[in-house]
Order: C-alpha cells, then structure tokens, then sequence
C-alpha cells in the first residue's frame, strides 16, 4: 500500500483543483441529464495540473445525476486513493488509471452510452466518420479495440486498453462501450455529445435499409479541422450546461 504524503492529501483542496471537482461533477451530471449515464457504472476522470500521476475520479456507488464536487475522489495513477469521502470501484481504477499513465491522457470519460455501444456490436465496431458531419468532427481520431476479454478487473487488461488507444482521442472497446479523451474537461464532453450524436445518426440511417451515401474522406478530415479550430463551441456549450443543470 502506498504511503499517502500530506502533500497529496492537501492537493484535493487547492482552489485549480476544487474547480477541476466542480467541472468534472458537471460533466457527470450532463451526461446524466443527456442520457448517457447506466446505473452507477462508468467514470469520468481528469489529470491534476502539473501532477499527471495524480486524478479526479467519480467515486463508487453513486448515480451520475447526483455527483456534487465533494464527492468527487484523488486518485493516483496505480489506482490508490489519496483523498475523497468514497470508495473508488476497481474496474475505474484498473482503465482509468492505466489510459492516464500510458496514454497520457489528461481527461479520460468512459460510457456504455446506447448508439455508441450498439455500433461496437456490430462487424465494423465504430463510427463511419464519413457519414453525418457530425461524425466527420471524428476523423481520424478513433480506433476500434475488438478484443473484449470481460470486466476490466486487473492491471492487465487496462493498459490493453491504453495501449489499443495508439494515440487516438477515442477508442470503441468491441461489445462493451466507448473511451473519449481530450486535453480539457469541457472539450472532452462536449466530443462525448456529439459522438452519441452521431452515432445516433448512423443507427438510424442504418435501420432504414436505404444505401448510405458518405462523404469523401478529404472532405470529412476537413471538417475535422473546422471543429478543431473553433473549440469556442465547445466551452461554451460546456458554460451552457453549468447554467442549466444544477
């Protein structure tokens, strides 16, 4: 077991890291609010400024929808709690950690959020970002990990994962959910929206039975790059949701 320094503990309450509690309790809230939350399971988490050894985590046994900032739990990146009122569940340990410590992620979300999830059911097990420009935002920065080997309970399986990533932002774990990562809380969520969305847009173009017509693929790495210049949207739609949910 890890002997916790003073230091560390004192970390949780220093005021860039009480507003990190607060952002990221909003953003388990949001998802909440948007329907992408599933029970208690799942987990959000963010790198602490400075300390990438060191990160958020929502705790266990909570519902997204009710996640203040004080519940909110310091975690290290092997996974021990350093400070926070809640136990932590070991599979948030196990990913979280790992994608933090190998990936170099600052902020890591986790979901089995439903359109998301039904396309790592299927053969090609992610997103065509060639179809809705929705999904365009996404090219060429998703990877499909097709090797499901269960719950995440050990080391192992979590840097599996974290090494599957091979850099990308987001990764569709085959028959079990998605990872979406991003250098900010508010950047990162609002990807998790809209990935939803798209994949949304597929399923149900998909369901039609009608032939698909996609995009050219210069066009969609294009657009990629407008949603990448134009971040602006994203924080304030991040500002947006501090407003309307509470």
């Amino acid at each position: 077991m890890k002997v916790v320094s003073s230091v560390e503990q004192d970390l949780y309450h220093d005021t860039e890291v009480r507003i990190l509690r607060q952002d990221l309790a909003l953003a388990l809230r949001a998802a909440a609010y948007h329907g992408l939350a599933e029970g208690v399971c799942n987990h959000f988490s963010v790198t602490l400024p400075g300390r990438p050894d060191l990160f958020l985590l929502n705790p266990r046994g909570l519902m997204w929808e009710e996640v203040q900032a004080d519940d909110i739990v310091l975690v290290d990146d092997f996974g021990n709690r350093i400070a926070g009122r809640h136990e932590i569940e070991p599979t948030a340990m196990f990913i979280h950690a790992a994608i933090h410590r190998i990936a170099k992620k600052t902020c890591v979300l986790h979901t089995h959020m439903p359109y998301a999830t039904a396309l790592t059911l299927t053969e090609a097990g992610g997103l065509d970002t060639t179809l809705s420009q929705n999904a365009m935002r996404f090219h060429e920065r998703t990877v499909v990990d097709k090797q499901y080997n269960g719950f995440a309970l050990d080391h192992s399986e979590g840097e599996r994962i974290a090494r599957a990533m091979n850099g990308a932002d987001i990764v569709f774990l085959g028959n079990h959910g998605v990872v979406v990562c991003a250098e900010r809380i508010d950047y990162a969520y609002d990807d998790l929206y809209y990935l939803e969305r798209a994949c949304n847009a597929e399923v149900l173009a998909r369901s039609t039975g009608l032939p698909l017509r996609p995009a050219d693929a210069g066009i969609a790495k294009m657009v990629a790059g407008q949603v990448d210049s134009e971040r602006l949207q994203s924080e304030l739609f991040f500002e947006a949701l501090s407003r309307k949910i509470k």
